[in-house]
């Protein structure tokens, strides 16, 4: 539930043509005036359209400001995922190592750190989130690199996981399978048993939450993981 102290933005409209081709944006923040500085800054922009939830307004990308990340915020970034925002902007003052990993986990697309959310450059992250390109400072972008890394090293490696939760015993199941080997000759080419390969396709259904073989070798190609 979002913070009951946020005030809410008026919608703006524009006639119907131009208005339908507009970008139609939430604005939240933990305090009045960076609401409105914020609201201000968008609201004359022509690519943009500001919306109010409660007067039914469907936002495509959510525009989050706070000074630094706490439950409230994290919150309210889930809230605004459930509610149809398929992107967020996220306008902070700090992050720490552990924040980054946070806000990436509750959707954030784009991050702009407080100094720099200029009027022009917030209608560019947020035109470019709602097109699904991704904007992380590059400081950002270089501790989540290594957070990744130290989870990899510390969690994932000592596991037989990968980022992509795959051993490297399964990705070398779920490619020969792919490549049309049945459960004998994808036995024989690694050397394992056939109730081990059999075993590795039941690890895979489970943990994935798979029909069958066919869907787990599907489900692998398309997103990625092989």
């Amino acid at each position: 539930m979002l913070d009951d102290r946020v005030c809410q933005v008026t919608e703006t409209s524009l006639p119907d043509g131009l208005d339908r081709a507009r970008i139609p944006v939430r604005v939240w923040a933990r305090d009045p005036i960076s609401l409105a500085g914020l609201t201000s800054a968008l609201v004359c922009r022509p690519e943009l359209k500001i919306v109010d939830a409660d007067r039914g307004g469907q936002a495509r990308v959510a525009l989050i400001a706070a000074d630094t990340l706490d439950e409230t915020v994290l919150a309210t970034l889930r809230a605004m995922k459930a509610q149809g925002c398929v992107r967020t902007v996220l306008v902070i003052s700090a992050l720490s190592d552990d924040d980054v990993l946070a806000v990436v986990d509750a959707g954030v697309s784009a991050v702009v750190w407080r100094w720099e959310a200029t009027a022009t450059w917030l209608s560019q992250v947020v035109t470019k989130a709602a097109a699904g390109q991704p904007a992380l400072p590059t400081d950002v972008l270089s501790r989540l690199l290594k957070q990744i890394g130290r989870l990899n090293r510390q969690v994932l490696s000592p596991r037989g996981l990968t980022l992509n939760g795959l051993s490297a015993r399964e990705v070398d199941v779920l490619r020969l399978a792919a490549d049309g080997f049945d459960t004998e000759e994808i036995a024989d080419r690694l050397a394992y048993s056939a109730r081990t390969v059999t075993s590795v396709f039941h690890d895979i259904t489970c943990r994935f939450q798979l029909r069958n073989r066919t869907h787990a070798v599907a489900y692998a190609i398309r997103e990625g993981l092989i």
